[in-house]
């Protein structure tokens, strides 16, 4: 409630008028339904979403014989995962999973992160040119550089090797390069500016001060090359011929056309298959987000 004076021309009292504030009780509902259908919203998308996974889990424990029948087990059948992991080499293709993923992560953050220092934080001629040119090769589809990487990697000798699928990562990545100059242009200057005054080399300005103030970014980019290695298809599918070499995504796509009708085992496996990559992304969402949010603050 709220009260205003007003001097009246006729006598010169001051009248006072009480003002209710009808309306901040009904403001308040609306603001609430508009919050509650927000969060309903939110719930029901992430319900969709969740349900494939819902479902993989809860096939993985059916009877083989209520796989296509019912929605819920009438028993759980927990040999499907003790069967599908001793059919399914799945120790041998998780460690190789883990060696493309670790080399691949390493050789990214370190890579992209040089490029991009240089690209944000060093001034020099044609900069803002070969960034340009940088972020024109995102334009080019994989398909069209398939065949001549191909040819390359045969003719170095890398075919059946985890070369074709490590070493690329050691020279850099466009969108990477970019999401990492965009959170390094964030950085005060005067932090540079001033290392330099003290004699520090770009090298140590880079190593001691940047990469620590950009360790969200640093981390977005490293669950980016993770996740993409660990549901990496197709380069293992090209380069690598030989079964003890493949990681877990091309591994499951020869256990499935090994043992395709037994599938209370296959969606054992692809469940323990993806379990970790949700653990992953639950423990570091917020900095995965807050990454991603700070990345694109200036241009």
């Amino acid at each position: 409630m709220g009260g205003c004076a007003r001097q009246t021309p006729e006598s010169g009292a001051e009248v006072t008028f009480n003002v209710t504030m009808s309306t901040t009780p009904s403001m308040a509902r609306r603001r609430s339904v508009r919050l509650a259908g927000i969060y309903v919203a939110l719930i029901g998308l992430s319900a969709v979403s969740f349900a494939p996974f819902v479902w993989l889990a809860m096939t993985s424990v059916k009877p083989e014989a209520e796989i296509f029948s019912r929605v819920l087990p009438t028993h759980l059948v927990l040999e499907n995962y003790a069967k599908g992991l001793v059919h399914f080499p799945f120790l041998l293709y998780l460690r190789n999973t883990m060696v493309l993923c670790t080399a691949n992560v390493v050789g990214s953050v370190v890579s992209c992160s040089l490029v991009a220092y240089g690209l944000a934080r060093i001034p020099w001629p044609g900069r803002t040119a070969l960034f340009a040119l940088l972020l024109s090769t995102m334009m080019l589809p994989a398909q069209v550089t398939m065949v001549p990487l191909f040819a390359v990697f045969k003719w170095l000798g890398w075919i059946d090797t985890f070369l074709p699928l490590t070493v690329p990562a050691f020279l850099g990545n466009a969108f990477y390069v970019f999401l990492l100059r965009q959170f390094f242009l964030t950085l005060p200057a005067e932090l540079t500016d001033a290392a330099r005054l003290d004699g520090c080399t770009e090298f140590d300005i880079y190593r001691r001060i940047v990469l620590p103030l950009a360790a969200p970014a640093l981390a977005t980019v490293a669950l980016f090359v993770f996740l993409g290695t660990w549901n990496d298809f197709m380069g293992p599918l090209i380069y690598l011929y030989d079964d003890t070499k493949f990681p877990l995504s091309l591994g499951l796509a020869m256990f499935t056309s090994q043992y395709g009708s037994f599938w209370g085992q296959l969606m054992a496996v692809s469940t323990v298959m993806t379990v970790p990559i949700l653990i992953l992304f639950f423990f570091t969402q917020r900095t995965f987000i807050q990454g991603i949010t700070m990345s694109g603050i200036k241009g």
